[in-house]
């Protein structure tokens, strides 16, 4: 349990293509890809700050 396979993947695709329409489907996904990018942003600039050293000159290295 976890992953997501192909036929799950049609049956939400389906059923949010008879629910939203075919019209209105490009708009959320891409609204939703928007909000993914900006989420994935923002978690990558926690991590960099956090990374930072006590003088806040340069990020750390491994």
């Amino acid at each position: 349990m976890g992953r997501i396979g192909f036929q799950e993947l049609l049956v939400v695709f389906g059923l949010a293509l008879l629910i939203f329409g075919p019209t209105k489907l490009p708009e959320i996904g891409k609204s939703l890809g928007k909000g993914i990018r900006e989420f994935k942003q923002a978690s990558k600039e926690v991590k960099d700050s956090v990374t930072l050293d006590d003088d806040g000159d340069e990020p750390k290295t491994k």
